[in-house]
């Protein structure tokens, strides 16, 4: 009995919870994108919290039926998601958007896709999607475009160690970011991280001034932003480059400076680096307890995250050497084997370390080491003439791609050579008349089209004096537009212009454009001077692609190179 009494209570208590819980999930989808997407940001790094929001989100654009948001509610998902299941959300962002042209998809869930593959070390793949993301940015969004060109940058800069190729990259960002706000909200942080690409990319090139210019730069921007992180970044880095210079205590002190706040920001990458840097100041003192000390922690973090690039690598076989010359032999061991299980890692990941193995160590068989050199100078030897043929390789290609264009610019010489000697004008006549007396010499063509001489002979007519009126002249002009003019139906002109000029309508029109075009450009000097833009509007075409996809086809040559010789052959009408 006492346990019944208290059913009813209980009941009451669980349904009046039940009840108040469902308005408050109803009412999320009752706001707006704009603000759910705030709330989701409002508690980023708290996922519990995060999450409603997401799925409010997808609710949303589900029952609204809108693909961009229903991929941005997959995108905030995949942040809040772990690798494997991150991609599945990417791809559904992919899938809904893939056909659109919008700014940020699929562009951004491609690129996201690129940084979930290099969290899982799969750097073919992450490559892949970043410049599938790069050439949908390209189109239609210059600032996502060098977002993703600057993680190109990076990935190749920090991962693959190939820094001259990040640095191009990195200088095309900064060129970008020159001629934007660079202090306002939208701009600031990705200019600051282009800065801090170009500083530790000199820096790893020991160019050392250089790198100095842009962390005073970037520390600047920082302080002008109030950006905490970044502004530490760049203290850290101005201590490694000092490192560079051996001024070892100026550079403990920056990177004392700037580990609190990147350990207080979570960043464990750039904490690494901290404790990278101190262990190599204190190398450069002397100070080789010290320098252990915070070796060990950079394994320490490696441990845990399981990251770690060729830069930091040095470390180990420095704790090797010590703990020999200590005659530590486990904690030699542990950390040959640590720093062999990286190397293996990375080589798995189309990675090769930036230096080889450079450690001593103790081996039962001196044979077996002789014959692993000896193989080793055999396999350069063989590697040597690998490159001899390939450089012959290169030298036949190079030579044969020579002789090819040779015979190209041959070929384009000769077609232009035939077109200045073509008298235009009076092909037009005698084109203007073959077809006016066309329909004499074809009556044959009247029984297979199936249309009335009368008729035929008035559109014919009608044809030649568009011609002559230079009506194709007239931009976006239809097969509907002309045989409305004509008072005709367009399966009549349709055909007539299939049969008595042998082409299809498309083809009738840029053809007259670009016999007319040959014409004007040859006798009229000021038009050479024109943009292929001018010129294809001046021709009546919509665009410089179509214009010059049109003259290419009828003459077998560019606009530009007709241009261009037009304007080195003497004697040409002015």
């Amino acid at each position: 009995m006492l346990q019944r009494k208290y059913h009813l209570p209980l009941f009451l208590l669980l349904f009046s919870v039940f009840l108040s819980a469902q308005p408050k999930k109803n009412s999320l989808t009752q706001l707006s994108f704009a603000e759910l997407k705030e709330l989701y940001w409002k508690n980023e790094k708290k996922i519990p919290q995060q999450l409603p929001y997401a799925n409010a989100y997808l609710h949303k654009a589900i029952t609204e039926d809108q693909p961009v948001e229903r991929a941005r509610a997959y995108f905030l998902l995949s942040l809040l998601s772990e690798s494997d299941k991150a991609l599945v959300y990417l791809d559904s962002a992919v899938f809904f958007t893939k056909d659109l042209k919008d700014l940020k998809f699929p562009a951004s869930a491609y690129s996201a896709k690129g940084h979930v593959y290099k969290k899982q070390f799969k750097y073919k793949e992450a490559i892949d999607n970043f410049l599938i993301a790069e050439n949908i940015a390209k189109q239609n969004n210059q600032d996502l475009y060098y977002e993703i060109k600057f993680t190109i940058a990076a990935l190749r800069s920090e991962e693959l160690g190939e820094i001259n190729e990040a640095l191009v990259l990195f200088k095309e960002c900064f060129n970008h970011y020159n001629n934007k706000d660079v202090r306002s909200p939208v701009y600031s942080y990705p200019y600051q991280l282009v800065l801090f690409g170009l500083a530790d990319a000199y820096k790893a090139l020991n160019v050392s001034d250089s790198a100095t210019y842009y962390n005073k730069k970037g520390y600047i921007e920082s302080k002008a932003t109030n950006s905490q992180l970044t502004n530490a970044l760049f203290t850290l880095n101005e201590g490694a480059n000092l490192i560079f210079k051996k001024n070892y205590k100026v550079a403990l002190d920056s990177i004392n400076i700037a580990l609190p706040k990147v350990i207080l920001y979570k960043d464990k990458g750039n904490t690494l680096a901290a404790y990278y840097y101190t262990a190599k100041a204190y190398d450069g003192l002397n100070n080789k307890k010290e320098a252990v000390k915070n070796f060990i922690k950079v394994d320490s973090i490696y441990t845990l995250s399981k990251r770690i690039t060729p830069e930091f690598m040095s470390g180990y076989p420095y704790l090797i050497s010590y703990f020999k010359n200590n005659g530590d032999k486990v904690n030699q061991l542990k950390y040959l084997t640590k720093y062999m299980e990286i190397d293996s890692v990375l080589q798995n990941n189309y990675k090769e370390l930036t230096k080889k193995l450079q450690y001593e160590y103790d081996t039962p068989n001196l044979m077996l080491e002789k014959e692993n050199l000896i193989k080793s100078l055999q396999e350069d030897n063989s590697k040597s003439y690998w490159s001899i043929g390939f450089l012959i390789l290169i030298v036949l290609a190079m030579a044969g791609f020579s002789f090819y264009q040779h015979k190209v610019k041959k070929s384009y010489r000769a077609r232009f050579e035939k077109i200045m000697q073509t008298n235009t004008e009076k092909i037009e006549i005698e084109t203007t008349q073959k077809e006016v007396d066309i329909f004499e010499a074809n009556k044959s063509k009247t029984e297979s089209i199936g249309i009335n001489e009368n008729l035929i002979n008035q559109i014919l007519k009608k044809l030649a004096d568009f011609e002559n009126t230079k009506g194709f002249l007239e931009t976006n002009i239809t097969i509907q537009t002309l045989s409305d003019v004509f008072e005709t139906n367009n399966k009549y002109v349709s055909k007539i212009v299939n049969i008595y000029k042998e082409k299809t309508f498309i083809q009738y029109i840029n053809d007259l454009r670009i016999e007319y075009a040959l014409t004007s450009l040859k006798e009229d000097s000021r038009l050479r001077k024109y943009t292929i833009q001018a010129l294809a509007i001046e021709f009546g075409f919509n665009n410089a692609e179509s214009f010059s996809a049109a003259f290419h086809k009828k003459t077998g040559i560019k606009p530009t190179y007709f241009l261009k010789q037009l304007e080195e052959t003497p004697n040409i009408e002015s």
